[in-house]
């Protein structure tokens, strides 16, 4: 097993310390947790990208599988405490679930979609992962940051839709598509 596999594996791990920390209310805990979590997902890609014989098929498929697996449990629990508005993690579960049905749909169809991720959507990770780590902060240190986190909150509610969209359109298009790039209406 490669080291980024492992370090990928110990993230899995964090996800239950993160929640379990969260629902006893050690929010300093949750926020470490969080935080390791977070560093070590830069460690095991820098490892990654620096030393080829350390990747690993499945590490391409671990890594962002931990990933989403963190930032989604956070999401919800944090909605479960009142803490995010439901609507914003209704919505970044149902972006999750609409690109994974997809991707399924797709290769149940014989029509598998290559995933690519957007801009849009690396900069909606990008803002979960600052909402996720400024709601925890503020849980554990009492940093007041309620202003930041209303505004945040809206821009990770509209980069969410956008990305939902964007991935939506592109699979309509793939699958509308003849498999050499022209649509199928055009035939």
């Amino acid at each position: 097993m490669t080291v980024p596999n492992m370090i990928t594996i110990l993230r899995f791990f964090l996800v239950p310390a993160v929640v379990f920390a969260l629902l006893s209310a050690r929010y300093d805990l949750a926020f470490a947790c969080f935080l390791i979590a977070g560093i070590s997902d830069g460690v095991d890609g820098f490892i990654a990208r620096h030393f080829p014989s350390q990747r690993s098929e499945l590490g391409a498929y671990l890594d962002p599988a931990a990933d989403k697996l963190l930032l989604v449990t956070v999401f919800v629990v944090l909605g479960y405490m009142g803490e995010l508005p439901l609507w914003l993690v209704v919505a970044a579960v149902s972006r999750d679930a609409l690109i994974i049905g997809a991707v399924l749909l797709s290769t149940v169809m014989g029509r598998p979609v290559a995933m690519k991720p957007l801009f849009v959507s690396k900069a909606n990770t990008a803002v979960q992962i600052v909402v996720a780590g400024l709601v925890l902060g503020d849980l554990a240190f009492s940093a007041g940051f309620d202003t930041l986190r209303y505004w945040l909150t809206l821009l990770c509610g509209l980069l969410t839709a956008a990305s939902a969209g964007a991935y939506l359109v592109g699979w309509l298009r793939h699958m509308n598509s003849d498999g050499e790039g022209k649509a199928a209406e055009d035939r």
